[in-house]
């Protein structure tokens, strides 16, 4: 034991170290592999590799031919080889060079430099056509080429929101012929390619993709894509250059292409940005301000359970979707008949003939002629006139008195200027008297962001700076009873990867804190924000009642306008803080509890308190999961039976 302790060293860790490793002598093949590597990169050492190859598998050859030849079984009838000389190795040698066996020196060395000269010059038209191809292909995988088809979406720029947008286009366009997309970005074709192997796997159904490189704010590359061709150009926030790289894109676009038809739905970060564009374009560009996207879904999700699956279930082409109808028989009827007239959709507003939008107008709103109703369906052809339910519409429905409203608790761990936007949001919904206590590390969190947490009368805000430890996370949920913890993801100083790390690290902490029984926190509804789609099957597996995806977000509202430019309206009044937006009312305020009654009915009612009905949530199938007993658009003719905390989904002011 002695002799082993002798040789272990305690420097460092309690179970010792190996004694370091003494140096070996390398043996003559490796210092021949280590010096042929070091020669092989000069001018000269390639030829005198090969030429004493030469002489050496001559040599073995002549070896190998008398060794055999003189085992009279492998010879045959042939005679002995005679004795071996240099013409026996000569004749070897030119014979591997594809040379005769020439007879006198002279004619050696004229055949030799007869062999040298051919191979350069061979060598030489090889490498040229060889170099020519090279580049050729070089070219073709760089994605130089232009692309000759029409009617395509057109992406400019490359971000994690390609992927998502390219899932949305490929569900739209099931039921189309040969659908494509062209995405053009400052980016390797092999790149762009391999990405969008890797995150849909799934793969895009008969939707071609089409990849070329270049600079999106280069007119003369631009060109290369077709834009004139384009049925609709899609414009990303691609880097962190702010606004400036897609004003710069979308002036490419309108150089290249003169179509006053043609649909430019741009991505920008500026409310003034935004606006800017619209006018330079005269309306031809449609600004997404994903921030605000994001900000209204996150305070959607915050409010009750549900209404994030609601909102995901209107802004994707899976499920049920937006569509316009103009329905000749409507006209002169007034919008709670609009309600009642269609058995398998759900109407939430009017389009107008000016191309304004009014969701969930006044329930005695004549409608004039041309005026299209905004509905939401399984499809297109589901948006069908059945006639106007007179038996329930002109039944008198007396509107209840909804109770006053208790204040709410909200405690927020993680920071940046989304968290801002979230509960400026919020504020607008929750009562007078709420509260919402701010918890992040500062080290993530950008100097202008914090501090100065005013978010209106409704909602106090008090803040602490946190140091990742679940104990003061302990104490925060023990200090007061919380109707709602909401976790962001960090912006500043940390990468999208590390963001999402740290939510999800944060949501299992909660999540430990609430299975331990030694504190007195209680459980409570935990909404989470991903900012990397990728991630959200490891954020569901933390046990989150509710998720919000940002990246997808913004890009499932993108592909739903890049082939409906009607719809941009539409989603501007249900995601800013004014007008109609989406709401989760408590069922018993229209139908009492254990009551069955047709669905038609909860719709004239809803529409007797103002308000458009679109569908009910289920509160006994929530199983941990807010999304799931969300009922969207049932049909008008269906029976619903009212239980407890079941909620109707409405779309109506605050």
């Amino acid at each position: 034991m002695a002799n082993n302790e002798s040789n272990r060293s305690y420097g460092q860790g309690a179970q010792g170290e190996p004694e370091a490793p003494k140096a070996s002598r390398p043996s003559a093949w490796t210092r021949l592999r280590y010096n042929f590597d070091n020669s092989i990169a000069k001018g000269g050492a390639f030829v005198a590799y090969t030429l004493a190859a030469l002489v050496l598998a001559s040599i073995l050859i002549v070896v190998i031919r008398y060794a055999l030849y003189a085992v009279p079984v492998l010879r045959g009838e042939n005679p002995p080889l005679p004795a071996a000389d240099f013409n026996t190795f000569w004749s070897t040698f030119t014979g591997i060079l594809g040379k005769g066996g020439e007879p006198t020196w002279a004619d050696r060395v004229i055949g030799l430099v007869t062999w040298a000269v051919t191979i350069t010059l061979a060598a030489s038209v090889t490498g040229f056509a060889v170099g020519v191809i090279n580049r050729t292909f070089e070219k073709l995988r760089k994605g130089k080429s232009p692309v000759i088809e029409s009617g395509h979406t057109l992406i400019l720029g490359w971000s994690n929101r390609v992927y998502p947008i390219l899932k949305e286009l490929a569900i739209a366009n099931e039921n189309v012929r040969k659908p494509l997309v062209v995405v053009f970005a400052n980016v390797s074709r092999e790149q762009m390619e391999d990405d969008i192997a890797d995150h849909i796997e799934e793969g895009l159904g008969n939707l071609r993709v089409i990849t070329r490189s270049g600079d999106p704010m280069n007119p003369t590359e631009l060109k290369r894509a077709n834009v004139a061709g384009a049925k609709s150009v899609i414009v990303l926030d691609a880097d962190d250059a702010g606004d400036a790289t897609v004003v710069s894109t979308v002036l490419a676009v309108k150089s290249v292409s003169d179509n006053p038809a043609l649909r430019i739905i741009a991505e920008v970060d500026d409310e003034h940005t935004a606006q800017a564009l619209q006018i330079a374009t005269q309306g031809r560009v449609i600004a997404i301000r994903s921030h605000d996207v994001i900000a209204r879904v996150t305070a959607q999700a915050s409010r009750q359970p549900g209404l994030a699956a609601v909102t995901l279930d209107l802004i994707d082409f899976d499920g049920d979707e937006i569509y316009f109808s103009e329905v000749p028989a409507l006209t002169g009827k007034t919008y709670r008949d609009a309600l009642l007239a269609f058995n398998n959709a759900s109407v939430i507003g009017l389009l107008h003939t000016d191309g304004t939008t009014s969701l969930n107008p006044a329930a005695d709103t004549v409608l004039p002629a041309g005026v299209k109703v905004i509905a939401v369906a399984e499809d297109d052809d589901k948006v069908v006139y059945t006639g106007v339910r007179e038996d329930i519409a002109n039944k008198k429905v007396a509107a209840h008195k909804a109770p006053a409203r208790k204040a709410e608790h909200l405690l927020v761990i993680g920071w940046s200027a989304m968290g801002r936007s979230v509960l400026q949001e919020l504020s607008t919904f929750v009562p007078k008297g709420s509260t919402v206590h701010i918890l992040a590390q500062k080290k993530f969190v950008a100097d202008a962001e914090w501090g100065n947490f005013d978010f209106g009368p409704n909602l106090k805000a008090t803040h602490a700076e946190l140091h990742g430890n679940i104990e003061e996370l302990i104490a925060a949920a023990e200090a007061k009873s919380y109707n709602e913890i909401i976790v962001l993801g960090y912006r500043h100083e940390i990468t999208q990867p590390e963001a999402d790390a740290q939510t999800m690290l944060t949501m299992l902490q909660l999540n430990q804190m609430f299975n331990d029984q030694s504190n007195k926190v209680v459980k409570t509804r935990l909404v989470a924000e991903i900012l990397d789609g990728g991630k959200a099957e490891l954020a569901r597996v933390a046990a989150v009642d509710d998720l919000v995806v940002s990246d997808n977000l913004a890009a499932l509202v993108i592909a739903q306008i890049s082939e409906n430019n009607d719809l941009a309206p539409v989603f501007e009044d249900l995601f800013d803080a004014q007008g109609a937006s989406i709401n989760l009312r408590p069922m018993e305020h229209y139908v009492a509890e254990g009551n069955t009654v047709e669905w038609a009915e909860v719709v004239a009612i809803a529409a007797a308190h103002g308000e458009s009905a679109i569908g009910y949530r289920v509160a006994n199938h929530e199983a941990g999961d807010a999304s799931t007993g969300v009922v969207m658009n049932p049909a008008k003719n269906s029976q619903y039976t009212a239980q407890a905390g079941d909620g109707l989904v409405v779309i109506a002011d605050v």
